[in-house]
């Protein structure tokens, strides 16, 4: 009788004398009765996520090399997802990020590696047709949710991927590729990166310009996560179709941290009816966390380089464990929400998603949100805030199947 109760609630369907539907105050429950709410509803709604490192994590294992499938469906200790932990969290489409690395415009390769990427995913799937399944289109990931199905859609990370060849964006389109974030931790033949001071193109360049009129041409999503404002502006320009940051932030929070969005750039996203995705690494949610990672990373840097180890000898993890023990800030699952709070409260509740970048950015998250687990504890903390059912819906899944759904409308028109 509890878990009915329990699951009328969330579904917003309990009836007073089988007539008229009870207003239900999610605020004046306790965290203890949110949460089960919020379990059921993660359970009951389509959960997009826009971005997850997750292929790169598979290939750095070396299992492709030795020929054997990566092992997603048994609950792990490592990285942030696994089939198991996305079925409690109630993750129904995590986008693969076919991640490539900037070193890959300097020594090639990118198209090798990305198309790698791909197959490895793709082989997740031949392998648990009865779990996993490719999706394509919000339709494919409606169908799949119906069959209890674990959605793989995939988007590539760094448009140097592409190399210099214009017509690898439809060979990537052909493959499953949705979206494609233009750029990443360096200047590429496309546009200006964030994270680069170099400013190659002052913006998008001339061939930046044709690769966003072909992704507009065949439907592709374009991501504007990663790049600066110029190329940005640049972009929201040329763009015939809605356009998406799939794993960023609210730069309100983080001031002079151009990776995350202004609210300039919030609402021109609003404006060409797209949306930002949330992101959930430490330091893109507050300000006092990224000064206390940044200064532990030059403190680490300088101790690695004085005793000639790198991140990855067991005793420098040792050194750097104990060193950051009681260094970092705490920051909660809330965070998240106060990010989702500030795009709300800017331009409305039909341009804000999620995007955690899980398995990219390492053990910067949040406490509440360490892994695909725990999705419900954003819900909890929507509910307490006051957003109802169809708020929820909307920040899970529903405004990027409207993005995606126009972005797919503009191609055909």
């Amino acid at each position: 009788m509890r878990k009915t109760i329990f699951s009328l609630l969330a579904a917003g369907l309990l009836y007073s004398c089988g007539e008229k539907p009870i207003s239900v105050d999610y605020t004046a429950m306790t965290d203890e009765e949110r949460l089960e709410i919020a379990k059921e509803i993660a359970q009951s709604t389509i959960i997009v996520d826009g971005h997850m490192d997750f292929p790169l994590r598979m290939y750095n294992s070396g299992n492709d090399l030795n020929g054997e499938v990566f092992d997603f469906m048994t609950r792990s200790n490592e990285g942030n997802i696994d089939y198991v932990r996305a079925k409690e969290g109630g993750v129904d489409a995590p986008f693969m990020a076919i991640y490539i690395a900037a070193s890959y415009q300097e020594k090639g390769g990118a198209k090798v590696l990305a198309d790698t990427l791909i197959m490895m995913v793709e082989r997740l799937v031949e392998t648990w047709p009865d779990k996993l399944a490719l999706a394509r289109s919000p339709e494919d990931i409606e169908a799949n949710f119906k069959k209890g199905l674990l959605s793989l859609p995939m988007g590539i990370e760094n448009a140097a991927a592409i190399e210099d060849d214009l017509s690898n964006v439809e060979y990537f389109y052909s493959r499953g590729i949705r979206y494609m974030t233009l750029t990443h931790g360096k200047d590429n033949l496309v546009g200006d990166s964030s994270y680069d001071d170099v400013e190659t193109h002052g913006g998008l360049s001339e061939f930046g310009k044709q690769v966003v009129k072909e992704m507009n041409r065949l439907g592709m999503i374009i991501d504007v996560s990663h790049i600066t404002d110029k190329t940005f502006f640049d972009v929201a320009e040329i763009s015939e179709a809605p356009i998406v940051a799939t794993h960023s932030s609210a730069r309100s929070f983080t001031p002079g941290f151009e990776r995350n969005v202004s609210d300039e750039i919030i609402q021109k996203l609003a404006e060409k009816k797209g949306m930002v995705m949330i992101t959930f690494g430490g330091s893109f949610l507050d300000q006092a966390y990224s000064e206390a990672n940044a200064a532990n990373r030059a403190h680490i840097q300088e101790w690695l380089k004085e005793n000639n180890l790198t991140y990855r000898d067991e005793s420098a993890q040792e050194y750097i464990r104990a060193y950051t023990a009681d260094k970092k800030p705490v920051v909660h699952v809330s965070r998240v929400v106060d990010h989702i709070d500030h795009v709300v409260n800017l331009v409305g509740i039909d341009y804000v998603g999620l995007g955690s970048d899980f398995d990219g950015v390492g053990d910067t998250l949040p406490e509440g949100l360490k892994d695909a687990s725990m999705y419900p504890n954003i819900i909890a903390e929507l509910l307490k805030r006051g957003y109802s059912r169809a708020d929820i819906e909307k920040i899970c899944s529903k405004n990027f199947f409207r993005v995606w759904k126009e972005v797919e409308a503009a191609a055909k028109s």
